[in-house]
C-alpha cells in the first residue's frame, strides 16, 4: 500500500489561505444535505469535517492510509461533536471493498495527480459510486510550482505532476462512463472537474 506520489498532508493553516471556507467549497461543488459522501485522500479532515455538517445525517466515509492522520481526524470529529465521519483506513485503489455502499459524491482533492494507474483507480471510482452520483476531482492548475506560492513558499505537486484539465477529464472518461457535468475555477491555484456517473 504505497501512498500517492506528492499527497502529503498539509498543515490547516495554509489549508486555510487556499480555501478559507471550505464548505462553501464543498457546496460549489455539489455536496448539499443527505448525500452520502467518500474523501479519498481525506488526511486529518480538512473537507470531510465541513462536508459531514452539510450532509449529516448521511454519512462521510474519510478514507486515507495513514492512521494517524485518521486519529487526528477522529478526536477533531469528537471535539467539534461530528458523528457522521466514518474513518476508513485503506487504499483507495480498494474503494468497493472498503466502502459498504455506493456513495452519491466521491470527492479526490488533491491526490488525482499522484495517482500511479489512473484507470484502475477510475474504474474502481465508478463502481464506488451510486448511479446519478458524482466523481468530483479538484485539481492544482498546471503552472509552474514556483508561481504557486502560499505564505510567500512555493506550494504543491512537483511542476511535472500537475494536469491541465483537459488532461485530467481525459484520464476520467476514457477509464470509466463518466460525464463531465461542469468545470469550476477555483482561485487562486485550483480547479475542480464534476464528472456524473
Amino acid at each position: 500500500m504505497d501512498r500517492f506520489q506528492n499527497t502529503g498532508q498539509p498543515d490547516w493553516d495554509w489549508w486555510g489561505k487556499l480555501w478559507p471556507t471550505p464548505g462553501a467549497t464543498l457546496r460549489d461543488l455539489g455536496i448539499e444535505a443527505g448525500l452520502s459522501v467518500a474523501e479519498v485522500g481525506c488526511g486529518s479532515g480538512y473537507f470531510a469535517l465541513p462536508a459531514a455538517r452539510i450532509v449529516e445525517p448521511a454519512p462521510v466515509y474519510a478514507v486515507d492510509l495513514d492512521e494517524a492522520l485518521l486519529d487526528e481526524l477522529g478526536s477533531l470529529a469528537e471535539r467539534q461533536a461530528v458523528e457522521n465521519v466514518v474513518s476508513v483506513h485503506g487504499d483507495a485503489r480498494d474503494l468497493t471493498e472498503l466502502l459498504p455502499d455506493p456513495v452519491d459524491a466521491l470527492v479526490v482533492a488533491n491526490t488525482f495527480h499522484g495517482v500511479d494507474d489512473r484507470a484502475a483507480f477510475v474504474a474502481e471510482a465508478f463502481d464506488a459510486i451510486a448511479p446519478g452520483g458524482s466523481l468530483i476531482v479538484v485539481n492544482w492548475h498546471d503552472r509552474p510550482r514556483e508561481a504557486t506560492t502560499v505564505g510567500g513558499e512555493p506550494r504543491g505537486p512537483p511542476t511535472e505532476l500537475r494536469m491541465p484539465p483537459e488532461e485530467t477529464e481525459g484520464a476520467v472518461s476514457r477509464a470509466a462512463a463518466f460525464e463531465l457535468d461542469r468545470r469550476i475555477d477555483l482561485p487562486p491555484y485550483h480547479y475542480a472537474l464534476v464528472f456524473r456517473r
